[in-house]
């Protein structure tokens, strides 16, 4: 017997597996066709071998993430994750909250510097599903016409030419069920954050950063790490994530990071200034940290810090770009020094593609298909 998946999360689990084969995976959709495959791929994350199980991670990575794409059987897939991330016999546990990080926002570079828009995702999706199929292309037409080249005409043209908002539409729909699924077990991730492995609550910490609408659960529990965490690349980790997680109004979580910004640590003192940053409470002390790590970013020690994929130079550089102008005068010399140094233009992975295209995830701020959307 199979059941779906509200009926799912109602079931007594005794066993972080139990409940796999009450779904019926063959009728769910991953990247490559029928989900089959997949109990078996999470059932081998608790192999022995580690060979196995680092195929098993990289083949779910493939199949319901693929290239930033969440799938049907995606939202599936995320109790049993959470729960062999929650278990201790769980061998890789901080690879597996990797993949729940991916899983939950994509790749994080458009989110970053500000933070998951929980509130204008939702929006946008709603957009997708009951908004005038008409006047959408409408938008994306006038958004074609504003291209600035011949390069860029041909692009946006392109993106006319796969404009399908019904299909944008069963991708957002997956990629927030996922988003939601995960957001359930939030208090599974929050006990991971008193884990005896520094990697462990480093990846609980990255998950946790997404979910504003959490905040009141999530931003004590940091308050609380913070105080007491000894290693300096998870405290980073931390302070980069409650000011992701919280507003400008969180005065206590402001002072914190305020504090840190006078740590020994250079990777705090980094971390809190992108805090600061992020929170609209830049001054010149933390404009003059930004510009130095663009040019020299801190050093990173233990289990490193996972956002923008741990570009520093290019997690800075965004953050600083965001800062007001009028704090942030004089730092665009540093800023394009920075950039311009051997190891400042690299790619970032990924970006996230314009949601017209039907395999792509809704990407605010791009193409003008939902009322929310600017060009």
């Amino acid at each position: 017997m199979s059941v779906g998946y509200e009926q799912w999360q109602d079931m007594t689990i005794t066993d972080v597996l139990d409940g796999l084969d009450a779904v019926d995976w063959a009728a769910l959709q991953h990247a490559y066709g029928s989900a089959e495959d997949v109990p078996r791929l999470l059932r081998a994350l608790r192999a022995d071998d580690a060979a196995a199980r680092e195929k098993a991670l990289h083949a779910l990575y493939g199949n319901i993430f693929h290239q930033g794409s969440r799938y049907e059987a995606s939202a599936y897939a995320v109790p049993f994750l959470v729960g062999l991330a929650a278990d201790a016999d769980t061998r890789d546990r901080a690879a597996i909250l990797g993949l729940i990080g991916s899983l939950t926002v994509g790749y994080d570079e458009a989110h970053l510097p500000q933070g998951l828009d929980i509130d204008g995702w939702r929006a946008e999706i709603e957009e997708l599903r009951s908004g005038d199929r008409e006047e959408m292309r409408r938008r994306v037409e006038e958004w074609v016409d504003e291209a600035v080249d011949d390069g860029d005409r041909r692009v946006r043209e392109m993106r006319l030419h796969m404009f399908d908002p019904d299909g944008s539409y069963e991708y957002a729909r997956h990629e927030l069920a996922v988003y939601d699924a995960v957001r359930a077990h939030v208090p599974q991730l929050l006990a991971l954050l008193d884990d005896p492995d520094a990697a462990v609550r480093t990846g609980a910490v990255y998950v946790l950063a997404w979910f504003p609408e959490e905040a009141g659960l999530i931003v004590p529990r940091l308050h609380v790490l913070l105080a007491e965490e000894q290693l300096p690349a998870v405290a980073a980790c931390a302070l980069l994530a409650v000011a992701l997680v919280t507003d400008a109004e969180d005065a206590e979580t402001i002072g914190i990071l305020r504090q840190r910004l006078r740590a020994k640590e250079p990777l705090q003192c980094w971390s809190a200034a992108v805090g600061l940053a992020r929170l609209g409470a830049a001054d010149a002390d933390v404009v003059a940290i930004l510009a130095a790590a663009v040019v020299e970013p801190p050093a990173q020690d233990g289990p490193g810090v996972p956002f923008q994929s741990g570009d520093l130079r290019g997690y800075t550089s965004v953050a600083l770009a965001a800062v007001d102008r009028t704090v942030a005068a004089g730092a665009l010399d540093a800023l394009l020094a920075g950039l311009a140094g051997p190891r400042g233009l690299r790619r970032s992975r990924s970006p996230r593609r314009c949601s017209t295209s039907p395999s792509a995830p809704t990407n605010h701020g791009r193409c003008p298909h939902t009322a929310n959307s600017t060009t």
